[in-house]
């Protein structure tokens, strides 16, 4: 059997397989070159880039499992890999607490204006600490959209910093909300009265440009908005426009709608984005589970069930 690993992993995985198969590394191929290799592996480990498309898949014949060493897996053609019995797995729940401290972290970023001020000390040489006047986390009102894993640790944080949290899931019975003690609220609720809002949800039909120029009206004014989730939830053109007119009075984003256009880092696809003009717009190159700590445990997640798979000893 033979193994393909086309991303940056965590080195369990190559020491631990390679004991069972023969283990290849290509790093971050484009489509047409995974496509042209992929018939001889019997196992992909992955993250996002590039997109499985039904052109790899198809190419695939040997294929049995892609380990996808992320959470979500909208970058997969899930139906064709089913229809080929290719056993797909990802690694929910393993960076929650990554994903949360990054999120954390944007709020106090944002809030204290630490990075328009870091940069204008260092390259504009300014000492002017009155352009950066920020507000507290302390008594504000958190409101998370979808409360799984990341957002039940965002939570947790929220309440050490004495924040108010209510939360939006549909999919949570209520004593889940008792236990973290947080308030469980419509969307249109919790976007009526957070100072912060958080976004930990999938991206599908029904969260896609969820935060729009509609919502947005509904907010508060100067509300800041934060998305370690996947780009396409924020309608990105509107966000600029409430971005520019004060409406929001901050943006915090892991993601872009258009990371992975045109496959993404596998095809040098470069991408540009009106928000990058707006001084209360921060981002960070979908880097939320880039910890050693979350890296070793998907690892081992990962291992285990690519072992079950092939009932390897």
């Amino acid at each position: 059997m033979k193994c393909l690993i086309i991303d940056a992993v965590h080195s369990s995985i190559q020491e631990e397989l390679g004991k069972y198969m023969q283990v290849d590394t290509k790093m971050l191929p484009t489509q047409e070159e995974l496509a042209a290799i992929i018939g001889e592996y019997d196992v992909l480990i992955m993250r996002v880039d590039p997109a499985i498309n039904k052109d790899i898949l198809d190419a695939a014949s040997n294929l049995k499992v892609i380990g996808v060493c992320s959470v979500g897996l909208n970058h997969i053609d899930m139906d064709t890999a089913k229809a080929k019995n290719i056993q797909v797995f990802n690694a929910p729940g393993l960076n929650d607490n990554a994903v949360a401290e990054l999120t954390i972290a944007k709020m106090l970023e944002i809030s204290r204006h630490t990075i328009p001020a870091c940069i204008d000390v260092k390259v504009n040489k300014t000492w002017d600490k009155y352009k950066f006047m920020g507000r507290e986390l302390r008594g504000k009102t958190l409101g998370i959209l979808g409360f799984g894993r990341v957002g039940q640790r965002v939570g947790k944080l929220a309440h050490a910093f004495q924040m108010e949290v209510v939360a939006y899931d549909p999919y949570l019975p209520a004593y889940v909300f008792d236990q973290e003690q947080s308030k469980s609220v419509s969307v249109e609720e919790l976007l009526k009265v957070s100072d912060f809002v958080s976004i930990h949800m999938p991206l599908t039909p029904e969260t896609k440009n969820l935060v729009n120029a509609q919502s947005i009206a509904t907010m508060r004014d100067g509300v800041v908005v934060l998305n370690m989730a996947r780009g396409g939830i924020v309608n990105e053109k509107d966000m600029y426009e409430a971005l520019k007119s004060g409406k929001v009075g901050g943006y915090a984003s892991d993601v872009m709608e258009n990371e992975l256009a045109g496959g993404g880092l596998t095809e040098d696809a470069g991408f540009d984005s009106p928000l990058f003009e707006c001084d209360n717009f921060i981002v960070t190159p979908h880097l939320g589970a880039q910890t050693v700590d979350a890296a070793e445990k998907i690892g081992a997640h990962i291992i285990g069930k690519v072992k079950e798979t092939l009932a390897l000893a």
